[in-house]
């Protein structure tokens, strides 16, 4: 079975995009529609940006979407989808991609979880840190005995874990990962505590959206996220999008999902390649490669 992999933030590149507005008549029109719902020239900023303009995530989010969903769009008959999941963000493209959700209204969604969880990121300093080398109960077990709030929020690979909280806390926690063994526990240069309870404030203002918005039964089964297990079901799409904000995001065990399921050939579209590193970490069986 084929199944179709979508990344999330951290993908981005300057001058991403570019080419797929100047190769096609199509993108170009759906470039001009975001500006449009955005209210301002995002490709402006995705062609000829700094890294430091693309890394603003009221930015960064919508500038993956639009990228991955037009690649998506670009390849026609050729995308044909029985499976999907997309990391973290990348979930809203995916859900486009499955026709359970419209070009328009995945990206009005995906701004407005942007710009909540930048204001959720501005409410408490956090962060978040990537951990390798070590069990996912050891990570686990070590974040539940730290004081204050630091959990493990995404689980990327076997052996690689990123943890997010509070600033004090995860640097304790990072502290606490090295002494039983981590090969490395680094603090990644993020707003803020992404899929934690520190997100708590963003879900509260995306649930209302997410709940008034049209989603459809995809054309293929969505792996999501929160519960890494098949979903076809429209209501539980979206209380599914609503907890992934604070809930982590079970990656690893979503991959292992569809390959149980029958996943065999897996396609990773959007910018960036990460998805595909990730694939032969946690399965070197199966055919893993960037498509678009």
């Amino acid at each position: 079975m084929k199944a179709y992999l979508f990344p999330g933030q951290g993908a981005q590149f300057e001058g991403m995009g570019k080419d797929l507005y100047e190769s096609s008549v199509m993108a170009k029109e759906l470039f001009h529609k975001a500006n449009e719902i955005l209210g301002y020239e995002i490709t402006s900023i995705m062609f000829k940006g700094s890294a430091e303009d693309l890394k603003q995530t009221k930015v960064t989010q919508p500038a993956i979407f639009l990228h991955s969903v037009i690649s998506a769009k670009l390849l026609g008959d050729q995308f044909q989808p029985e499976m999907v999941a997309g990391h973290s963000l990348g979930e809203f493209s995916a859900l486009v991609a499955a026709n359970a959700l419209s070009f328009e209204d995945g990206l009005k969604l995906v701004y407005q979880r942007a710009m909540a969880m930048q204001e959720a990121c501005e409410m408490e300093p956090s962060t978040m840190a990537a951990v390798l080398g070590l069990e996912d109960e050891v990570v686990e077990e070590v974040c539940e005995n730290i004081d204050g709030i630091v959990v493990a929020a995404n689980y990327n690979c076997p052996g690689q874990l990123v943890i997010s909280g509070e600033v004090e806390a995860v640097n304790n926690a990072c502290e606490a990962l090295k002494e039983k063994g981590a090969r490395r526990a680094m603090v990644l240069p993020v707003g803020g505590a992404f899929h934690s309870p520190l997100m708590d404030p963003a879900k509260e203002k995306l649930a209302q959206a997410i709940r008034e918005t049209n989603i459809k039964t995809p054309v293929c089964p969505i792996y999501q996220n929160a519960v890494a297990k098949a979903v076809t079901d429209k209501d539980q799409i979206k209380e599914n999008l609503i907890a992934q904000l604070t809930a982590p995001v079970k990656w690893t065990q979503s991959i292992q999902q569809m390959i149980k399921d029958g996943g065999t050939e897996f396609y990773e579209i959007g910018p960036g390649k990460v998805l595909t590193g990730l694939m032969r970490k946690i399965n070197r069986e199966v055919q893993a490669e960037k498509l678009a």
